[in-house]
């Protein structure tokens, strides 16, 4: 399967957090051969290798399937939905675009985000942020019996960003939603399809988790589940190099992947951290090292379960991520699978014991 239909297949998929099932079932296709599949209540999807073996050691791979998203909250007697988020959003960056809503039929229907116009705005209601209170999404409706008896649109219905993954060849870059993480689902596909006729010392289970954006609520089952001993995390990291200067950028769009060695919820094993940067160096593989003082991956849940598990991130750089079109680069998606193939390659169980 072409890389570029792949990103495209599973980035479009529609899963905001607790609705991924078409994501799910796209990558059950997209995978499929590769190895079993289970799949638990939370719609956490496992997918264990087909050359795994008994008594070695096991190494998770990490993704998470859901994005950022909106959930219908009432209806209007006008006919517009009144919504909430879900997951992380700066409200100004909301109106005005395109949304998909799903009705109980399962069909995703067109939608746009209104708000006030600036000619019925006060002047204080102009210089203030938007308040997500204030807007509304019109599905071209006018009454709630519309929207619940021919649309069958009611509440809860989950509503995702509208954008449509596009590929610049001559850029080499992405453009869509979803990057974080669906471009982790595709890399874990990805090293899985480099791997498949490797004889490995490590077992590999993959762990496609539910409701990162959320809480990460779906690693902390996945963790539970496969019960590893180590475990890498893919995740669509937050590009920095837009609004930074140059000297505090570690998340830059073409430079590599981004290891993180801090977060607001995980500091990195450094001894696992170190191995990985330094098979990077050894197999000239771009990277790029980071410090965050905010924000958090399922790395954050998978570390601390069990007797606690050497967990590192591999994080693909995503510009504008949480929100409806994001920027990223193929190379970084590339090295970052690249990463993951040699570090598999060469753990043992006597390397992890090292960390």
């Amino acid at each position: 399967m072409n890389r570029i239909s792949r990103i495209q297949a599973i980035c479009d998929a529609n899963g905001v957090s607790g609705f991924e099932d078409e994501v799910v079932s796209v990558i059950r296709k997209e995978a499929a051969g590769l190895g079993s599949f289970t799949e638990d209540s939370m719609r956490n999807l496992y997918l264990a290798r087909k050359l795994n073996h008994q008594n070695r050691p096991i190494i998770q791979l990490d993704a998470h399937t859901d994005e950022v998203g909106f959930m219908v909250k009432c209806i209007r007697e006008d006919g517009m939905l009144e919504f909430i988020t879900i997951g992380g959003w700066v409200n100004s960056n909301i109106p005005a675009h395109m949304v998909r809503i799903r009705n109980n039929d399962g069909i995703y229907i067109p939608g746009l985000v209104g708000s006030k116009p600036p000619h019925y705005m006060t002047a204080t209601e102009k210089n203030a942020v938007p308040d997500v209170s204030s807007m509304i999404i019109d599905i071209g409706a006018s009454s709630a019996a519309e929207v619940i008896n021919d649309f069958k649109i009611g509440i809860a219905a989950p509503i995702v960003p509208e954008a449509t993954c596009r590929f610049d060849e001559k850029s080499e870059l992405l453009f869509g939603k979803a990057f974080d993480c669906r471009l982790g689902c595709v890399s874990i596909i990805e090293t899985f399809e480099a791997l498949k006729n490797e004889l490995l010392d490590v077992d590999v289970i993959a762990g496609f988790a539910s409701q990162e954006e959320v809480g990460c609520r779906g690693a902390i089952v996945t963790s539970e589940t496969i019960n590893a001993d180590l475990a890498i995390c893919f995740e669509g990291c937050p590009a920095d190099d837009t609004f930074v200067p140059a000297y505090q950028a570690q998340t830059v769009l073409k430079k590599g992947p981004m290891l993180r060695h801090f977060d607001s919820k995980m500091i990195t094993n450094p001894r696992f951290q170190r191995f990985a940067l330094d098979l990077a160096k050894e197999c000239n593989i771009p990277v790029q090292e980071a410090v965050r003082s905010g924000g958090a991956t399922n790395g954050s849940q998978i570390h601390i379960a069990h007797k606690s598990i050497p967990t590192i991130v591999i994080g693909i750089p995503v510009r504008y991520a949480h929100t409806h079109w994001c920027i990223s680069s193929l190379k970084d998606v590339d090295s970052s699978i690249r990463l993951a193939t040699e570090l598999l390659k060469r753990l043992n169980k006597g390397i992890i014991a090292s960390f």
